[in-house]
């Protein structure tokens, strides 16, 4: 007998009317650098193959652009030419062949762009581009959009199921939408009306293209973020008018590339601008979809089911899991590997031209490369270590027929991810360990936790990985020893022994981290989190102003501890932080009244407090304590012990190289020694 689901709303139908799709979950529009290149194609469609196989509802592939003009990058991905279907035909026959359905979306870059051919409503120049736009005449516009219809035919030659029109972002569309960068006054600027036409003769001209059985998603920003984007009122309008012209869906977008308020970082609560979704859910007939820090079903399953939104749009957590909703179709929400927002291997990589992965998940967009056979001899494999080297590595290894026997001290799993898991935002983590948990009980794989082990408790097996970790690195100054010192370790397990003042050394990671630990004013729920953030980043709860930001002051912060954050680098502090998520933790920081140096030589510390000097300038800080964040060191204490037996091991993760707690390389390098030993 077939047990009821766990989330009746989320994995319900949605009738469209010409075609059904199987549940309410939109695989988000995610660019992974494979569009670009036709050689690429083949790992694109194993990539959309598996998560169709996993069930998805609708996938979206990342952004198309409609011609040159519109290209994110130079040669970038388009669909432009008959020429180009035959590649796209990889795609929608490995969906289709899951039972699932596809939209490609059409992504016109418009100021955007990061090549000098781009093209805009005026001639303004983004902050996020060297290149400053041309400005489009009359005859301009109408080219830009007769090639969106001529896309969007295409992609239906090539077999999509739909395409989404991308109006969102700060994009092409998006900038003839707000008065911030249209500053026309012909046909296409001035009123609202007339913004707003570009992105409904898109919509209309190409449903007329395509006819009545082809599904349009439009991408609305309904929050641009930014002081001179939409009011609501405009929003509505535009929603009302793609509407009318013939959308099937309406995606939520939420803010600008530009706009310095995070959206989808780990520090952003869940599902924070869902209220959003559900206040234009009144005013249009169409399914809508809400988006961004939906990564459970459990918090899909609200949504749907509260009547906020139709459907939900997850992308990176469907990097993390390929069967995502097959998992949770099958009540094993447990086993699902969820995304932790960290950004580290997908956005990051995106803005530095690199293919996608995922931190927790290293086979994303790699499903062709990476891939696991069964061991030509099952061997008895130790491995020391349970932090997130250790646990992939294991995981991997019992999969493929191994026996595996998984050590630690500690009298849980997850190593540092524990201590990153108490920061502010990243409670996230937790998920990780937690998957692990439950992946590694199911493989067979026997935890001994709370052991210490030594070279001789490894003579029994046949292979042994050290995954033992870091330790931290003392640096040599004066007065080291002294009361007022305390490592990071102390720190993050007891922040309330320190005092008020406090000078960090290290502003890596580990010192934003620490940083952000001690200054952070706890919430006690979600709803009070959500409310807490809008003030904090000066959202409009109401979404009543101007881009839902303008003349809404951020709420004035109170500072908790006076810091110092210091490093003997002369580079920019935090600098080395992710390319997508840096500059909010500086933000951060500074609203905390944070002082970071830069070029710093630490003298000595004393009961007076820490002496540094800083150019040809001697200063003490006078504070209550200084707290050691200068990188970690391999915990090779073992390892040493095996050296000496003439014992052969293997080595991952921070006991190899200790960077800055870099869990990507870890997870990858356990993974992929996983698959071979």
């Amino acid at each position: 007998m077939n047990q009821p689901s766990q989330y009746p709303h989320l994995l319900e139908p949605l009738d469209l009317g010409f075609t059904r799709l199987r549940n309410r979950v939109l695989m988000g529009s995610m660019h992974t650098g494979l569009e670009d290149r036709k050689k690429d194609f083949p790992r694109l469609a194993e990539y959309f193959r598996q998560r169709a196989e996993g069930e998805v509802g609708l996938i979206v592939t990342g952004g198309f652009a409609p011609n040159i003009r519109g290209w994110l990058t130079p040669f970038g991905g388009t669909l432009m030419s008959s020429l180009q279907t035959p590649r796209h035909r990889l795609l929608t026959n490995a969906v289709h062949a899951e039972g699932g359905h596809i939209c490609m979306q059409i992504l016109h870059s418009g100021r955007y762009g990061y090549h000098p051919l781009q093209v805009a409503p005026s001639a303004i120049r983004s902050p996020i581009s060297k290149f400053t736009p041309k400005g489009l005449s009359a005859g301009g516009v109408e080219k830009q959009i007769k090639a969106y219809v001529r896309s969007a035919s295409l992609a239906r030659d090539a077999g999509y199921d739909g395409v989404e029109v991308m109006g969102s972002e700060g994009y092409l569309i998006n900038e003839f939408i707000a008065p911030r960068v249209n500053k026309r006054d012909d046909a296409w600027g001035g009123s609202v009306e007339k913004r707003m036409r570009f992105a409904v003769e898109i919509v209309r001209r190409v449903r007329e293209a395509v006819g009545p059985d082809f599904i349009i998603i439009y991408r609305l920003s309904m929050l641009d973020l930014v002081p001179d984007g939409s009011n609501w009122e405009e929003v509505v309008l535009q929603a009302k008018a793609v509407e009318n012209a013939g959308a099937t869906i309406i995606n939520t977008g939420i803010g600008w590339h530009e706009a310095r308020i995070p959206t989808i970082a780990t520090m952003v609560p869940r599902a924070a601008f869902v209220d959003v979704t559900a206040k234009l859910k009144p005013e249009i007939n169409l399914p809508l979809i809400a988006v961004n820090r939906i990564n459970t079903p459990g918090v899909a399953e609200e949504i749907i089911a509260t009547g906020k939104a139709d459907m939900v749009s997850m992308a990176r957590p469907l990097l993390a899991d390929a069967h995502f909703v097959q998992k949770a179709r099958a009540g094993q929400a447990a086993m699902i590997n969820t995304c932790i927002a960290c950004n580290q291997a997908c956005l990051d990589h995106v803005f530095v031209g690199k293919p996608v992965s995922c931190l927790v998940n290293p086979r994303a967009c790699e499903e062709t490369t990476i891939q696991s056979t069964a061991a030509a001899v099952a061997d008895n494999i130790v491995v020391v270590g349970a932090g997130p080297a250790g646990m992939a590595c294991a995981l991997e290894s019992a999969k493929r027929g191994h026996k595996v026997t998984l050590f630690d001290s500690s009298d849980r799993l997850g190593g540092q991810f524990n201590l990153a898991a108490k920061i502010p935002g990243k409670d996230e983590f937790l998920e990780t360990i937690r998957y692990f948990d439950n992946a590694l009980q199911a493989a067979g794989v026997s935890q001994q936790l709370n052991m210490r082990v030594n070279a001789g408790d490894l003579a029994g097996f046949d292979q042994i990985v050290l995954a033992t970790g870091v330790v931290p690195r003392t640096p040599p100054i004066e007065g080291i020893e002294h009361p007022k010192v305390l490592s990071y370790l102390e720190v993050i397990t007891n922040p309330e022994a320190v005092g008020n003042s406090v000078a960090i050394i290290g502003a890596g990671g580990i010192g934003f981290d620490v940083a952000e630990l001690l200054l952070a004013n706890t919430t006690p729920d979600a709803e009070s989190q959500k409310q807490h953030f809008f003030s904090e980043w000066g959202i409009d709860p109401e979404f009543s102003a101007r881009g839902g930001v303008k003349n809404i002051k951020p709420a004035n912060v109170q500072v908790r501890r006076q810091l110092w954050l210091l490093q003997r680098k002369q580079s920019k502090p935090g600098k080395g932080l992710g390319k997508t998520t840096g500059w909010v933790h500086r933000i951060s920081l500074r609203k905390q009244k944070v002082k970071m140096l830069a070029g710093v030589e630490y003298l000595k510390i004393d009961d007076q407090g820490l002496h540094i000097r800083k150019g040809e300038a001697v200063e003490i800080l006078p504070v209550d304590h200084v707290i050691i964040c200068a990188g970690q060191l391999p915990q090779r204490e073992l390892e040493e012990k095996l050296v000496a037996a003439d014992k052969l091991f293997y080595r991952i993760g921070g006991a190899e190289k200790a960077g800055e707690l870099d869990a990507k390389r870890a997870i990858r390098e356990g993974t992929l020694l996983g698959l071979r030993i």
